[in-house]
Parts: structure tokens; sequence; C-alpha cells
């Protein structure tokens, strides 16, 4: 199953969407059983047009789009509420001025508000006189800023914990969660259009002993010193992962299992000669399988190149085994 990242945009764009909706739907239905049929049918619209960003949203994926025109539209759709209205609409515009920041790009934000704050101001005999008009200016400009500052550090945030969410502590390489996203990734690439893959699962030989005989502190200096011989010896395409505990694992772009074992041996290599502990050398053993056709999920692909490295350390370690050669 492809693990998936949750949409902020989204939430939002629902939660705004959901109650914009169900909101205006009353009014226009007040007004209808009122007899004001003009503005009635103007609720009925948006109500229409506000759903279906929303739907949309939620059937691409797509937030950032559809976020993006739910706040074209708002703003839109209440510079005529204000023409419709008059100045009691004003109550709707403080809210999208705000509402705009969380659902589409901030600039786009920007642009959209400065462009309903002039179109209000343009109105006539919109405002009850100049103190009036300059009042509404101040407190959209200052709602805008405002706004704007805090979407900014709100994203940024969200975005510096999604970075930090997706990496290893100790190694700083991408850690599980990550893998498991970017195997599933690969697999549709596969399905799709063909491009081969390889996985190369390993692990440090006798790590235990390392742990035991010099401490936890030469563990994981060890592990971080694998994981940048590992970052060095990646190519353009390649990609590696910490798994968990001493077990790293390997994407690598190849197009037969020749070239798996070629990149599996290269790995092995660069280890043996470059990875020293307390003790001196320090080994690791390796799986590898290809992507088949049969396989639909990064599970069972994994599986056949965690298996291979069982193989490999149960020969004695410092040692690879291509899944192929299993059957």
């Amino acid at each position: 199953m492809k693990l998936k990242r949750r949409d902020f945009r989204l939430d939002i764009i629902t939660l705004l969407g959901s109650i914009t909706a169900i909101t205006i739907a009353s009014f226009g239905l007040y007004r209808w059983a009122a007899g004001d049929l003009l503005m009635a049918g103007f609720d009925f619209a948006v109500v229409a047009i506000v759903c279906l960003p929303v739907v949309y949203a939620w059937r691409t994926g797509d937030s950032r789009r559809a976020g993006n025109a739910l706040s074209i539209f708002n703003s839109g759709a209440t510079c005529v509420a204000c023409m419709l209205g008059g100045h009691t609409a004003l109550t709707w515009t403080y809210l999208v001025l705000l509402t705009n920041f969380f659902i589409a790009h901030r600039w786009l934000a920007v642009a959209c508000n400065l462009a309903l704050i002039a179109a209000i101001q343009a109105l006539p005999d919109f405002f009850h006189d100049g103190i009036h008009a300059m009042s509404v200016l101040i407190s959209a400009l200052l709602i805008t800023v405002f706004s704007f500052i805090f979407a900014s550090r709100t994203q940024d945030d969200r975005a510096r914990l999604e970075r930090l969410a997706a990496l290893d502590a100790l190694t700083g390489l991408p850690n599980r969660r990550t893998m498991e996203r970017v195997l599933s990734d690969a697999v549709e690439a596969f399905q799709r259009s063909g491009r081969g893959f390889g996985l190369v699962v390993l692990d440090l030989d006798k790590f235990k002993e390392v742990n035991d005989l010099y401490g936890h502190a030469a563990g994981d200096a060890a592990i971080a010193d694998l994981a940048s011989i590992l970052r060095f010896e990646m190519r353009r395409n390649d990609q590696v992962f910490r798994f968990g505990g001493e077990e790293f694992v390997v994407l690598v772009e190849v197009d037969s299992s020749a070239d798996l074992e070629a990149a599996t041996e290269r790995l092995r290599k660069a280890v043996r000669g470059a990875l020293r502990g307390p003790g001196g050398r320090i080994t690791i053993s390796l799986g590898s399988a290809l992507l088949r056709e049969q396989e639909k999920t990064w599970h069972d692909w994994f599986s056949r190149a965690d298996a291979a490295l069982y193989r490999a350390k149960s020969a004695g370690r410092d040692n690879y085994v291509i899944a192929d050669d299993l059957f």
C-alpha cells in the first residue's frame, strides 16, 4: 500500500468549503422564502461553484490547484456580494481575506486580497463616509499582512517538520517511512513505463560483537560511517535509506540482473575497503533483487531481497546473494 502524506491544505479546503456551502445555502433558503429571488439565486450559485474545487481536490488529490481556484472564486464572489448586498457583506470579506492564505499559495492569496480590497474601495456609495472607507481599508490591509506572516511561518515550519520526519536522526539518511513511499513509487514507475529497478538490502556483519565489546557509541559510529560510505557510493539515480538498526536499503536503477550484481559487489568492496571500527575492519552482507512484473507492491520485492541477505549471512558474511540465484 502506498504511503500518503497528510494534506493540510486539503483538510482546510474541505472544512472551509463545507462550512461555506452550508452557511450560504441557509441564507439562500431564507432569502428564497422571503421572496428575494435574485440574492437567493446568487447564494445557490455560490454553493454550487464552491463545491466544485472541493470535489476536484478529493478526486485528484491536487489540493494546490483546487485551493488556488477556490481562493480566486471566493474573492470574486465576495466582491459581487458587496455589490448586491452593500456594506453588510463586509463580514464575509474579512473571513475571505483571512482564509485565502490557508487554501492558496501565499502570493496568490496576496494578489486576491489586494484585488478584492481595491474592488470594494471602488464601489460607488458603498461606504457611509470617508472615515468608514479608510477604516475598512486599514483593517483589510492589516488582516492581509498578519495573515501573510502567519501563513508563511506556518508553511515553513510544516515543511521543516516534514523534512525532519523523513530523515533518520543518527545518519541523516531517509528513514523507513520515506523508503516505503519511494519504493511504492518505483513499483508504479516500473508498471507504467518499464523502468528497471534493483533493491539491495544490507547490514553490518557481527554488529552485536561491536556493541558488546566496545559499547553502543562505537556501534553508532560504525552505523554513521557506513551511511557516509553508502551516500558517497550512490550514483545519480540511486537512493539509500536506513531501514532500522544496522540494516540499510539501497534502490538502484538498473536494466539487468548483471547490472544489479555489479552494483551490489561495488558496494561490498567499497565498505570492505573503507569501514573500520575499534577492532579493525568491519564488513557487510548484502541481498539484492531485481523488480519483477508480477510484484505489484514493494513488500514482495523487499522480501526477496531480504531473504537473499539472510542467505548471504548464512554463507559466511562479507558476501552477497542475488535473489534470482535462490531459484
